[in-house]
């Protein structure tokens, strides 16, 4: 059986990046699982490509567009993968959610940015909120 994992991703460079070192490396060079990204940015909007915006509801920050994050998850194929938001107002990823992952076929990793998606994406697109840790990440390039 092969796991296989779907990273929706502003940052596409960035895999696997350390999913390729150590045992979680080796399993993935002996085919136990596998990943692939999808490069949210491909989906953009106007000549910049733009997939931020201004919260519906006001608010400060940005938020990810609700059309183009609809547009990413729908290009992926409906194979009854489970459908992962990565947020910081997630339940917390338990091991025993996980050993319930493994028993599928993979995941769909939706790797959250800014101040987060729109919740009615969320509803829409069944998707199931999960935090790993109370902390944030930057994720954010370097000036040139």
């Amino acid at each position: 059986m092969s796991f296989h994992i779907t990273c929706l991703t502003l940052f596409p460079e960035a895999f696997p990046g350390p999913l390729d070192l150590s045992i979680i490396g080796s399993a993935r060079a002996k085919g136990m699982w596998s990943l692939d990204t999808v490069d949210l940015r491909e989906f953009g909007k106007g000549k910049h490509r733009q997939v931020d915006d201004t919260p519906a509801g006001g608010g400060a920050g940005m938020v990810l567009r609700a059309d183009v994050a609809a547009e990413a998850l729908d290009s992926i194929p409906s194979d009854g993968r489970p459908r992962i938001l990565l947020s910081p107002r997630g339940k917390p990823l338990h091991q025993s959610r996980v050993r319930e992952l493994v028993q599928g076929p993979g995941l769909v990793a939706f790797c959250g940015r800014f101040e987060g998606v729109d919740q009615r994406l969320i509803e829409a697109r069944q998707l199931e909120e999960v935090s790993i840790g109370d902390f944030v990440l930057a994720g954010a390039r370097s000036p040139p």
